[in-house]
């Protein structure tokens, strides 16, 4: 089968889908990844075939950074970076799903790529590392509050992928008339009045960390987190790569780690600076991964700056980690069985931190625009307890006994075979 996945953002949007295409792969299936252009190499050091999309994923976190948490903003600032590289996107999109025999499409491309999927009369399947389209009234829209009452936590899901729906298609028709694109009906992925296009939602994240929702729809699939099992093992030679992070893991006792992915924020050296002032306050030593904010520092005993690391070979060395709340970077933070805390900036980040808080594996989490050093001190101190750190490993234990990957593989061939038998 002829699987083309399409995804677009961060390294955090990219790198779930490494993993899932080399167990396509290995099951005997040819896959294309589509992603933005800067990730080239990294997804063809896995022998995955891609195929590069426009965009520049920094601008579009920079944009969602600077409107915080409010749900039309975090709207327009999306269809903004939309409509310039749209275009291009959809032709793009076409040419790389043009001998598919399956398409797997995430947040970004769900409209979209249904509407091709129905064209070519092919299944897709959507994929999501956030709650985006699966109404329930277990808990509300990631980008809005608990109302604490079902009836509203359920519309908040309901109107917030109805608007995402008529965005993109407001947007498309207006891409398609500034650039003569063709005529193209768009449908929402996910109505139910045309059973044999009802695209089934495999949610990628825990089941023991956010389990299925009590009144989540048949077509709504937990599969469990997408990371490379063996990961321990094809990361035992890293040590090797990062000689002077390995020496000064060595020297000390272990460090709390700091991982802000790819948040672009206006504010990066004063949060640098609490960060810094707080791990002195509890005596603690730091590793900064310092790509996220272009803040530079030299590295001393305590500290630790280097660009990036891979989270899975170095948070099991340390102590706990201090993050944006990413889904990528809360799931990797969870498999080390090490406590959180999370410094939300916007979009779903909250809605993790609150689970991290619930599942009492790290504290409240503290939005960006209240952290203070204070705050922090508190924080890392009731992750340091007994209690959240025994807590942070047995969640991370049944984590680790997860296999999201297997159980994602078998419900795609098992739709992709209902399907053509409903033909």
């Amino acid at each position: 089968m002829n699987i083309t996945i399409l995804t677009y953002g961060s390294r955090g949007d990219v790198q779930p889908f490494l993993p899932l295409s080399v167990g396509l792969m290995n099951r005997g299936h040819k896959v294309t990844l589509a992603a933005p252009s800067r990730f080239k190499n990294l997804v063809e050091e896995y022998k995955i075939n891609f195929y590069p999309l426009a965009g520049d994923p920094e601008d579009l976190s920079r944009r969602l950074n600077d409107v915080g948490f409010n749900f039309i903003k975090q709207t327009q600032a999306m269809a903004s970076h939309a409509l310039e590289i749209g275009a291009e996107i959809f032709r793009q999109t076409e040419i790389a799903c043009h001998d598919a025999d399956l398409i797997i499409h995430t947040f970004a491309h769900a409209v979209g790529a249904h509407a091709l999927a129905r064209e070519k009369n092919i299944p897709d399947i959507h994929i999501q590392t956030f709650p985006m389209f699966t109404p329930t009234g277990d808990y509300p829209n990631v980008t809005m509050p608990n109302f604490g009452i079902r009836f509203l936590n359920r519309w908040s899901h309901i109107f917030s992928a109805r608007t995402f729906y008529l965005s993109a298609k407001l947007g498309f028709e207006y891409i398609r008339r500034k650039t003569k694109l063709p005529k193209r009906k768009l449908f929402f992925p996910f109505d139910k009045d045309t059973p044999h296009f009802q695209t089934p939602i495999l949610c990628a994240w825990s089941p023991t960390f956010l389990p299925p929702s009590s009144d989540s729809a048949p077509r709504v699939h937990v599969t469990g987190y997408f990371y490379f099992m063996d990961s321990a093992n094809s990361l035992a030679n890293l040590q090797e790569q990062y000689p002077a992070l390995q020496s000064f893991l060595k020297n000390g006792k272990p460090p709390i780690c700091i991982s802000f992915g790819s948040m672009v924020n206006k504010d990066a050296k004063r949060i640098d600076d609490i960060i810094r002032e707080a791990l002195k306050q509890t005596n603690n030593r730091g590793v900064v991964l310092s790509g996220w904010g272009n803040v530079k520092h030299e590295s001393t005993d305590d500290l630790f700056y280097i660009e990036s690391v891979p989270h899975d070979w170095l948070l099991p060395k340390c102590k706990m980690i201090i993050h944006h709340g990413g889904a990528g970077t809360t799931s990797a933070g969870l498999r080390a069985g090490i406590p959180t805390i999370v410094i939300p900036f916007t979009g779903d980040q909250p809605f993790w931190g609150n689970q991290i808080y619930k599942m009492g594996v790290g504290p409240k989490p503290i939005l960006v625009k209240h952290l203070s050093v204070n705050k922090l001190i508190e924080s890392i101190v009731e992750a340091e307890s007994e209690v959240v750190r025994k807590q942070s490993q047995v969640v991370g234990q049944e984590i680790r006994s997860e296999d999201g990957i297997m159980n994602a593989i078998k419900l795609i061939e098992s739709y992709v075979n209902e399907f053509e038998k409903g033909i």
